[in-house]
């Protein structure tokens, strides 16, 4: 029987997969780390060899503690860190140097000369998003003109462009295949989201050739089945969706109006808004959910780079902490975090700031500031960038009573509810927090037939546990005003 799926949720610091049944339940799961390169300031770039063999890696781990064959896969779907850029041989897929990752900040020249150029307004028009080097386009441009001979064989047709879905899919067909799909695609500052293509005045503007461009494809879709030796036997690949798009899928958000949040690595909180491609007034981006059949599904998305990393970097980096799990009980041993706000700009600051020069600080330090204090204190921040937002969305017009969160911090119960208490509103954590994977493995089952339609998919969601806010309305807005001047202290 082939009721299994298998996601491959490859993301900014860890590959993983995970062998799903028909009922959305893990069977079997595989991760591995991988290393992160900072070459210069703010440049952030990843080994695509790193990504390939951690992927195959995962893949075959996740089957072997499923105790199933390929065989026994209806479907896989893919989904992934989204800008992310990568550009390779079509000969001899053979990459074109590191991936330049989304937190990346090395075009930010390129992007302030555009917008002193007065075309951010259109691209926003076209695209929903803003003129940041967060998007792919100026990275691959930057990797055209900066990679010897890279433009020249772009130009004849021998490089190909894409984001990591792209990749991977190349990789797992034999090079047979280079597509996307639409929501992947609308991260690129060159796919036209209402005309469904890539746009031609875009490609002229970043100088970017059409020849290194994929297809463009349904979320949903056949994308090719996988090399019969990378798994024992060949593999539908019936899914390729961008990482926050896949955990709206597998949180149910398919209703307009409905919101979620993933915290990851970064954090990035999405609100389905329909067939209606709404246009923010308050700097939030307007982005692709999902495409059905043809049928494209809108959302508002606000971005925040650092959630994750930063309990990363006090582990790594500073050796405050030895694993993540510590940070809950370093959280409540202290009442508070003694008036320490920990603002985390490692790579600028995304929605609503959208300011790449902005670099990280921990204020309010004094002689009796704790490790504690600093871990709390890196929690909180999180919750108060997730309020940023919120609000943003609610000047938009959104009424949020509910937020479905998701993702590996949220297994965190006081950092859940301190967002319910920062954000005021409740917080529902599902019973299957890997909502990204689960996302990608539903559209990878609704392409092999395994479900009927997305309520068929929408019934298998349920609430873990759900957070009400305690604060009161004026200890809220007290510690908000407090990180809303920590913020300002470290603009650009």
């Amino acid at each position: 029987m082939t009721d299994y799926l298998l996601a491959i949720d490859q993301g900014t610091t860890s590959s993983r997969a995970i062998v799903f049944d028909k009922q959305g339940a893990i069977c079997g799961l595989g991760q591995q780390e991988f290393a992160q390169h900072f070459p210069a300031d703010g440049w952030v770039e990843h080994e695509l060899e790193d990504i390939w063999a951690s992927t195959l890696a995962v893949c075959r781990q996740a089957l072997a503690a499923a105790g199933i064959e390929a065989r026994q896969i209806a479907s896989i779907g893919i989904t992934n860190q989204r800008e992310t850029t990568a550009l390779w041989e079509r000969d001899t897929g053979k990459p074109l140097g590191r991936a330049i990752v989304w937190q990346d900040r090395r075009t930010a020249v390129q992007c302030e000369r555009l917008r002193a150029e007065g075309v951010e307004a259109m691209v926003s028009r076209r695209t929903g998003l803003l003129l940041d080097p967060y998007f792919s386009g100026t990275k691959l441009g930057w990797m055209l003109d900066n990679i010897p001979g890279a433009r020249e064989k772009a130009e004849r047709g021998l490089l190909a462009f894409g984001t990591i879905d792209t990749f991977l899919l190349w990789r797992l067909t034999g090079g047979k295949v280079h597509a996307t799909d639409a929501t992947n695609a609308s991260r690129t500052l060159l796919y036209n989201i209402h005309r469904h293509c890539w746009d031609d005045e875009l490609l002229s503007l970043l100088n970017i050739p059409a020849a290194v461009l994929p297809e463009v494809k349904n979320s949903a879709d056949d994308f090719g089945t996988t090399s019969p030796e990378l798994f024992g036997a060949a593999i539908s690949v019936g899914a390729l969706i961008g990482d926050q798009q896949a955990a709206t899928v597998g949180q149910a958000c398919f209703a307009p109006g409905m919101v979620k949040s993933t915290y990851g690595t970064g954090c990035f909180v999405m609100l389905n808004t329909g067939v209606q491609a709404i246009t923010s007034g308050n700097r939030l981006l307007t982005t692709i959910a999902y495409q059905l059949d043809g049928q494209t599904t809108y959302a508002l998305e606000g971005s925040i780079f650092v959630a994750g990393a930063a309990v990363q970097w006090l582990r790594d980096g500073l050796h405050l902490i030895g694993s993540a799990s510590q940070m809950q009980e370093l959280a409540e041993s202290v009442s508070s975090s003694n008036g320490v706000y920990m603002v985390p700009a490692f790579t600028g600051l995304g929605a609503p700031y959208w300011d790449p020069d902005a670099r990280g600080a921990i204020l309010g330090l004094t002689r009796d500031t704790q490790i504690a204090h600093i871990a709390r204190a890196t929690l909180e921040a999180v919750c108060y960038q997730s309020r940023d937002l919120l609000d943003a969305m609610r000047n938009d017009g959104a009424e949020i009573e509910t937020l479905r969160v998701d993702g590996g911090m949220v297994v965190n119960d006081w950092l859940v509810q301190r967002l319910a208490d920062t954000v005021g509103c409740e917080c529902q954590r599902p019973a299957v927090i890997e909502t990204t994977a689960l996302g990608a493995a539903g559209l990878a089952g609704l392409q092999a037939g395994l479900y009927g339609s997305l309520p068929d998919f929408n019934q298998l969601w349920r609430a873990e546990q759900t957070f009400k806010p305690a604060m009161s309305e004026a200890d809220r807005e007290r510690r908000y005003h407090g990180w809303k001047k920590a913020v300002a202290r470290v603009r650009s």
